[in-house]
């Protein structure tokens, strides 16, 4: 039974997080750029587990307290990051350092500092990881929902590293200068398609 739960747990996570986001995409640019791997994807795993935690035994807290208004309040947010994030894109392609591999713009604190900002302001995060998952183990005992919490971790820290370390490897063969600004310029579009979704559901709520 234990064991079960796992592998429901390990599959639920997977299938909710293998959606193209803009935590997804941000792993996938910082492996091709090479610049704090590890790090990033440490730290979208530890957001993720941390949030399953909560989902898992104070599913009922936040259930009442996760009102629309922190929904918008948090969209909104998240939206002015997404606008900041596109616009420095676009602002360092017209300077011609899009998308350069041999620099380190970024320092590890401000990478820290994007990769909580992509983890942590999208609503999306908190209804899959705590809502989703929370409700869906409310109805467990304690020892299966560790179970359960285990396997939707597995799925997330498994995802990000190995979506991070796919795209630092290849990487070595998008190296032209010409293709990677053309994957730079395809994730302004992904982007700024999130923005533009994110307002529709916002005014449609």
């Amino acid at each position: 039974m234990d064991f079960q739960n796992l592998i429901l747990g390990f599959l639920l996570g997977t299938s909710l997080i293998v959606a193209i986001g803009p935590q997804n995409i941000f792993v996938i640019e910082q492996g091709l750029k090479k610049q704090f791997t590890f790090l990033v994807c440490l730290i979208c795993s530890i957001c993720d587990v941390a949030l399953i935690s909560v989902g898992l035994y104070l599913f009922s807290y936040f259930d009442s307290y996760f009102s629309p208004t922190i929904e918008l309040i948090l969209n909104l947010l998240l939206i002015i990051f997404l606008a900041h994030f596109i616009w420095n894109k676009i602002r360092d392609r017209y300077r011609g350092v899009s998308f350069d591999l041999t620099r380190k713009r970024d320092t590890r604190k401000r990478t820290l500092q994007k990769t909580l900002g992509f983890s942590l302001l999208n609503p999306h995060v908190y209804s899959d990881t705590v809502f989703f998952i929370g409700n869906m183990s409310k109805h467990l005992e304690f020892d299966e929902k560790i179970f359960f919490g285990l396997g939707a971790s597995m799925s997330s820290i498994i995802f990000f590293f190995t979506t991070g370390y796919l795209s630092r490897l290849f990487s070595r063969y998008l190296s032209n200068k010409r293709i990677m600004k053309k994957i730079d310029f395809i994730i302004v579009l992904m982007m700024s398609f999130l923005v533009l979704s994110i307002l529709y559901k916002a005014i449609m709520n």
